[in-house]
């Protein structure tokens, strides 16, 4: 009896230690805060500058939601592009950033009044320690937009709220793309340090925050119909203080388990 006892014990720590594991995997997968791009090492000279470089093949990727911008532009709300994956990496000297989208056909070329370009923007606060209005900021706390386009244009702008973008007049962002099986792929890159008035430094000990926005050309998409981000973040600084809250959850829902199993295991061995 004592023998039954011991293995009905024994199986119920296994299958306890077994759920237990099951629990805290996720939150370990999981220990990433919410809306973080995380930006990590790589070499110059694998040239990630490079849509097809193989740098790109270890950095982990972000699959960020879109949705139509506010906007009082006709049919504003009527945008196609659903999401975009977004890769960081950063060398020595250099932040590079790669987003890759599905499209079923590249915009190229405007030569009607009719037809507009596919273009994808990035947008990060000047002041990194503050957060923006996410709307092309605000004129006390102003951003920068890499902006570019299909036709191979690429701008860098300085805005204070919408309808107020100027362009710098010498852009420190270089960006090259590729269209291949229903994708585009942009690479935009600039020097993690600036010492120029207005421009953002990414030489900083604190998280930044970062948003975006593509256009479809093939679907009437231009100016204020677009299809945008939420704000997520370069974790620059120091680190979360503490767990996030899903790990917290998934932790609580760990030690009830095993407290389910405690209990079990105390009645089994007083039968």
């Amino acid at each position: 009896m004592r023998e039954r006892r011991a293995a009905a014990v024994g199986a119920v720590v296994v299958v306890a230690l077994l759920l237990a594991a099951a629990v805290a995997g996720p939150a370990a997968v999981s220990a990433r805060p919410a809306n973080e791009i995380p930006v990590q090492s790589v070499a110059a000279d694998d040239r990630p500058q490079r849509p097809t470089s193989e740098a790109w093949d270890t950095v982990p990727s972000v699959n960020v939601p879109l949705t139509s911008a506010p906007s009082g532009v006709p049919n504003a709300s009527d945008t196609s592009v659903e999401s975009v994956r977004v890769q960081s990496a950063q060398t020595d000297e250099r932040l590079y950033l790669r987003l890759s989208w599905a499209d079923g056909t590249a915009d190229r070329n405007a030569t009607s009044p009719r037809s507009f370009l596919d273009a994808a923007a990035v947008q990060v606060p000047v002041n990194t320690s503050v957060r923006p209005p996410i709307s092309m900021g605000s004129t006390r706390n102003l951003v920068n937009v890499w902006y570019w386009s299909a036709d191979g244009e690429s701008e860098e702008l300085l805005a204070g709220g919408p309808g107020s973008t100027t362009e710098f007049e010498q852009t420190a962002v270089e960006t090259t793309a590729s269209h291949d099986d229903g994708r585009w792929t942009v690479v935009m890159s600039r020097p993690l340090d600036s010492d120029a008035a207005n421009r953002t430094s990414f030489a900083v000990d604190n998280d930044v925050d970062v948003a975006f926005a593509v256009w479809n050309g093939s679907e009437m998409e231009r100016s204020g119909r677009k299809s945008v981000s939420d704000w997520y973040h370069f974790p620059f600084g120091p680190g979360p203080q503490g767990p996030p809250y899903e790990s917290i959850l998934w932790a609580v829902a760990g030690l009830a388990i095993v407290g389910v199993a405690l209990v079990t295991i105390e009645a089994v061995r007083k039968n």
